[in-house]
């Protein structure tokens, strides 16, 4: 019997796995990938965007920075200390579960639930025994295994589902939102190595003196950068005139230019993270069909991107492709109904809650495939309630991630991994106050 079992080690997961196994209670965190970490490890999604001065529930992120830091995976740059290095997270994320109690299957997933009413009791995964193992280190300083065997089902008292597409919700016959299903494009990160950073920095304060597009600082020795373009045309971008000429030249197609974002990488000498290409398609990231086919379209236009790189850019010279993402940046999917459905309004009208689990002043993001139409609303603080990250079906059953209960446009403030780390500690705390009484 556990406490809490979390379907999805990524950004919301791992937060509350931590935070609720440090506040006492028996944690099972459940991963299908052969890694924690979800969006910023797989997905390559760095860094962490600013969300604000005033945020709550930010004691994971404050451990995982400590932790990065501890390895040489973390940077602070530009005020922000979330850069960080996406293959030591993976690292940083295991010690983090450990010293926090937690138990972690990798390479497995929830396939059904058990319910009694409407409570799921417990719930079943895709392997059929499962061998427990606490690790040691004994005196001649060897690894010692202590095995346990546990039967399915494994039961809790309450569940997260942290999946990102809400797989918990569904296979529980939760209802859902559906607004016309509006989707947002998704994206394909990648990263390239072998930059000669200072040589490209140095271009870039050449080319653009727009210090809220363009940044370069030097820190501890190793030059830190960040640049962007997209082919909307309300903005006077310092790039278009070479992307302009590549796609005149064939050498990237019109589409592939439709959003340029790219960063360096901390504990990455010489390495480059792109966010990009993002895929004008309009495909639903629930159908495998369309998932398989924006994957090949993207890693097309991927080669596009580092032909043009290696043209157009000092620095690029002897630059190659080291890192393509596992997984599709996916912005909007499923969404459950909960016990309260969270608006644009709510944004707008910086309504309080008796019991938020969040707050940010991160802005309304909508991408759009076409021209010109995509959304980037500043905002001043909002909150977000408890009640959105709860079933409205199931009472035991807790969502956090991009799947929560909001509508289109309040998910799209609400997506980013500052946010996922408040909501999954948000969550974790609650429980354990309902479990002290």
């Amino acid at each position: 019997m556990y406490d809490v079992i979390v379907a999805g080690g990524g950004t919301s997961g791992c937060a509350a796995a931590y935070i609720a196994g440090k506040c006492g209670l028996k944690v099972l965190l459940i991963e299908k990938n052969i890694h924690l970490g979800g969006t910023i490890s797989s997905g390559l999604v760095v860094p962490v965007m600013l969300s604000g001065e005033n945020q709550i529930n930010t004691e994971f992120y404050r451990d995982l920075i400590a932790e990065l830091s501890s390895i040489g995976g973390q940077v602070t740059y530009q005020n922000n200390s979330g850069w960080f290095n996406p293959e030591l997270i993976k690292i940083a994320l295991d010690r983090m579960m450990e010293k926090a109690s937690v138990d972690v299957l990798l390479g497995t997933s929830v396939t059904s639930v058990q319910k009694a009413g409407r409570d799921i009791v417990s719930v079943s995964i895709n392997t059929k025994i499962l061998s427990e193992y606490s690790e040691q280190i004994d005196t001649n300083n060897n690894y010692v295994f202590s095995h346990k065997i546990l039967s399915e089902p494994i039961a809790a008292r309450y569940i997260i589902d942290a999946t990102g597409n809400c797989e918990i919700g569904k296979i529980s016959d939760c209802e859902f939102l559906n607004e016309n299903h509006e989707n947002q494009p998704v994206s394909l990160r990648f990263i390239m190595s072998g930059v000669n950073l200072e040589v490209f920095g140095k271009w870039l304060l050449e080319v653009d003196s727009d210090r809220n597009v363009t940044t370069v600082e030097n820190i501890d020795g190793y030059t830190h950068l960040s640049t962007a373009y997209t082919w909307d045309t309300s903005k006077n971008w310092a790039l278009a005139p070479f992307f302009d000429d590549a796609v005149s030249k064939n050498i990237i197609k019109d589409y592939d230019r439709n959003y340029f974002q790219v960063f360096t990488v901390a504990g990455m000498p010489g390495a480059v993270a792109f966010n990009c290409p993002r895929i004008v398609d309009t495909i639903n990231p629930l159908n495998i069909i369309d998932t398989s086919m924006a994957l090949k379209y993207a890693r097309s236009s991927i080669l596009r991107i580092t032909k043009f790189c290696k043209t157009y850019f000092p620095g690029f010279e002897n630059a190659y492709i080291s890192n393509i993402a596992d997984m599709l940046g996916v912005r909007v999917s499923r969404r459950i109904k909960g016990k309260y459905i969270y608006t644009i309004d709510d944004i707008k009208t910086h309504r309080t809650f008796e019991h938020p689990v969040l707050i940010s002043n991160y802005p309304v993001d909508v991408h759009s495939a076409q021209k010109d139409t995509s959304i980037l609303d500043i905002t001043s603080d909002y909150q977000l309630p408890i009640e959105a990250l709860m079933s409205a079906d199931i009472d035991n059953l807790f969502v956090v991630g991009r799947c929560i209960s909001a509508d289109f446009k309040a998910q799209a403030a609400l997506r980013v991994q500052a946010s996922c780390f408040s909501m999954g500690e948000g969550v974790a705390r609650y429980i354990a106050n309902l479990m002290s009484y």
